[in-house]
């Protein structure tokens, strides 16, 4: 089992919304980011994902809907749905979502 300083992996990303990929679980990859404040355009997957507040604050749309999370708060956003992230979120994100294409960290 390899022990990953998530905080210091996020710390050493070259940029904010810029991922590592720190690990996968069959189809699933698990991955880090730095989020900075700016907006993220909406999007929509083929599968569903994890997202999980490490520190900071993640104001997420899903659907339109403000779904604010906090340190430690985990979200769900459903196949097919579409989500945004609203501008002023910060801090360190985990998304754990299929990876089809293998790639490695982006």
């Amino acid at each position: 089992m390899n022990r990953i300083d998530v905080p210091a992996t996020a710390a050493a990303l070259p940029g904010a919304w810029r991922s590592r990929v720190l690990g996968r679980i069959g189809t699933a990859a698990v991955k880090v980011l730095r989020m900075d404040e700016l907006p993220l355009a909406e999007e929509r997957h083929p599968h569903a994902e994890a997202l999980l507040v490490l520190d900071g604050r993640l104001d997420l749309l899903v659907a339109g809907t403000a779904v604010p999370l906090g340190p430690g708060e985990l979200y769900v956003v459903a196949a097919g749905v579409p989500h945004a992230v609203a501008p002023g979120s910060r801090g360190t994100l985990v998304i754990v979502e299929v990876d089809e294409d293998g790639a490695g960290p982006t």
